[in-house]
């Protein structure tokens, strides 16, 4: 391929996914991709949920798998935020504790409302298939490459100096 169009190409990223069930992909586009393994369910569910992880981009399967430092950092803004309230502090401690809920919802497979059919969450669709998902990816052509931040006006005050000294 690199003969053929003339521009180096590399793999920055891949990985390896097996399942004992199905396996689905999505290509949204020819830009974003998704991929999702799961325990029972069928090849059509799997398409479905990939479909899903493209859309919506979760972060996590299932509010198991976030980790103590993102709980305890949102933890920590919703309670300064819950704090300007003026409430008692076991109302605060339950604000909390359901914002954290609805927060968990949001950036979990599971917790979303399926891209589909938004009056059903994803948890619902997979306990009707008595499926579990194992496994997710999700790809978006130039994720994660750092762009260069160009100071414009950092630029032209380094050409005024520059010319300034040069002057003198």
């Amino acid at each position: 391929m690199i003969a053929k169009i003339g521009e180096n190409i590399s793999v920055r990223r891949f990985v390896r996914v097996t399942a004992s069930g199905a396996l689905g992909t999505y290509i949204h586009g020819g830009r974003i991709g998704s991929l999702v393994a799961l325990k029972g369910g069928d090849e059509a569910l799997a398409k479905d949920l990939a479909m899903h992880v493209a859309a919506l981009n979760p972060a996590y399967i299932d509010a198991s798998g976030v980790p103590a430092d993102v709980l305890d950092k949102e933890r920590e803004i919703l309670t300064a935020q819950t704090n300007a309230e003026k409430k008692p502090p076991e109302i605060i401690a339950k604000m909390v504790e359901g914002r954290l809920r609805k927060y968990l919802a949001e950036i979990t497979l599971i917790g979303q409302p399926f891209v589909k059919d938004p009056e059903t969450t994803v948890e619902k669709l997979l306990k009707k298939a008595d499926a579990t998902v194992v496994q997710f990816m999700r790809y978006e052509v130039g994720a994660g490459i750092e762009k260069k931040q160009d100071d414009f006006v950092g630029e032209v005050m380094a050409q005024v100096k520059a010319q300034a000294k040069s002057a003198t």
